[in-house]
């Protein structure tokens, strides 16, 4: 499933390619397998607050949200083989492309929004 990431508080456009993974499969999947991941994409993970980047063969930047797609926390250039632990409050994680992060200039406490 695509969708599109948008940042109410900043009436910006910030990916327009995003991949939502809800089931137990594509979550536990993630990025793994991919070389790359370009800068006009990113995955959403459904029900995580907590990530690894072990087998990954690039870095990435993540973005923690609440339920109500609040930023609860940001993590740029996270390195494979890497933990993050879990966020306090987060419901969910939207992973993208290293350097995505300053590029679309996302801040914790910003409001997203995720539409068609």
């Amino acid at each position: 499933m695509m969708a599109a990431l948008m940042n109410k508080t900043t009436n910006q456009m910030l990916i327009p390619q995003l991949e939502v993974a809800r089931t137990f499969w594509s979550r536990g999947k993630g990025l793994l397998g991919r070389s790359f991941l370009p800068t006009e994409e990113a995955l959403w993970i459904h029900r995580c607050n907590s990530i690894h980047t072990f087998f990954m063969k690039f870095s990435i930047d993540c973005v923690f949200v609440d339920k109500n797609l609040q930023v609860k926390a940001i993590y740029q250039d996270v390195r494979p083989w890497r933990l993050i632990p879990p966020v306090w409050g987060a419901s969910s994680v939207i992973e993208m492309a290293s350097g995505s992060v300053n590029k679309i200039k996302i801040n914790v406490g910003d409001q997203l929004y995720v539409g068609a």
